[in-house]
């Protein structure tokens, strides 16, 4: 779970489907020095549901829940939590949020704005990003230097019988572009740094491929699918330089000790600037890249960020 927070972190959960249950209940449960205090949901019954699970109350009001907490955990389509987000900042709430952090950068702008404003510690959970492996990985390879590029696939494969993301409308909507696109860019944009410009077209299984030009002059190149056959479904991310090839390992640990790290990182982050490194800047930042090769795509014309 990592080090204990400095002060104990009182948070609502907002969201009652799959993910919610399956990490951020039991990762706020589980943390020592978190306590979950409340769950509100587009589903009451569900929301009550989730709450008698994991000893909390449920909440119909957005508002009173904000009202009640330190801080708050989102697992809610992405339109959805930058609107919660949005509130619980200005009335002063600690933000722990999923990604994508919004669905346009407008949006994830009008977030960040609050976030400063109010001055509140914001943690984004790109869930790889707070496995230890991966992490002891990035950094080896922004120590190594001298990279060139890399080339990327996610393909999940939601849509088959018996998975619960299939049935997220947002997902079904925008596809693996916005759904597995920001963890592909949580992993390459901290060893290549930003984006510049973006192509991107469309191949089967709305697969999105993308052409990345980073501001230091890298170029790397991802395909991005939620519904790819089973048979290839899996991952993997791979820099090329002057030191030859660097595969980033996949994360090893648990997804419940990853979303505790997350709460670790946020109860640090109460007070102290710069804002962490995977916070609403950095969630920003993956938001207009992905915008960026939304219109790209199109338009089927290179689009800068």
């Amino acid at each position: 779970m990592g080090q204990t927070v400095a002060m104990s972190l009182r948070f609502g959960l907002f969201g009652t489907g799959p993910w919610a249950r399956a990490v951020h209940a039991p990762g706020i449960a589980a943390h020592p020095d978190a306590t979950l205090v409340g769950v509100w949901g587009r589903d009451p019954a569900k929301a009550a549901a989730v709450a008698g699970e994991f000893g909390a109350a449920a909440y119909d009001d957005v508002d009173a829940l904000l009202a009640d907490v330190d801080a708050i955990a989102v697992a809610l389509p992405p339109d959805v939590q930058a609107e919660i987000a949005r509130r619980a900042a200005r009335a002063g709430r600690h933000l722990l949020l999923d990604k994508p952090l919004a669905l346009t950068a407008e949006a994830a702008d009008r977030l960040v704005d609050e976030v400063e404003a109010a001055a509140v510690s914001s943690v984004v959970f790109f869930t790889n990003r707070f496995q230890p492996n991966v992490d002891a990985a990035l950094a080896e390879a922004v120590a190594t230097g001298g990279w060139h590029g890399s080339r990327t696939h996610f393909f999940g494969s939601i849509f088959q019988p018996g998975n619960p993301y299939g049935a997220s409308p947002w997902r079904r909507e925008h596809g693996g572009l916005w759904d597995v696109g920001p963890h592909a860019l949580s992993l390459v944009l901290p060893v290549l740094g930003p984006v510049a410009e973006v192509s991107a077209m469309e191949g089967p299984r709305a697969t999105t491929h993308l052409l990345l030009r980073h501001d230091r002059g890298a170029v790397s190149t991802m395909a991005l699918s939620v519904d790819a056959p089973p048979a290839a479904a899996g991952s993997e991310v791979t820099l090329y330089g002057e030191s030859g090839t660097f595969p980033v390992p996949r994360g090893d640990g648990d997804r419940v000790d990853a979303f505790g790290l997350a709460i670790t990182r946020l109860a640090a982050g109460i007070g102290t600037r710069p804002p962490h490194d995977v916070g609403v800047h950095f969630g920003r930042d993956v938001v207009a890249v992905l915008a960026a090769a939304e219109r790209a795509r199109a338009a089927g014309t290179v689009t800068p960020v």
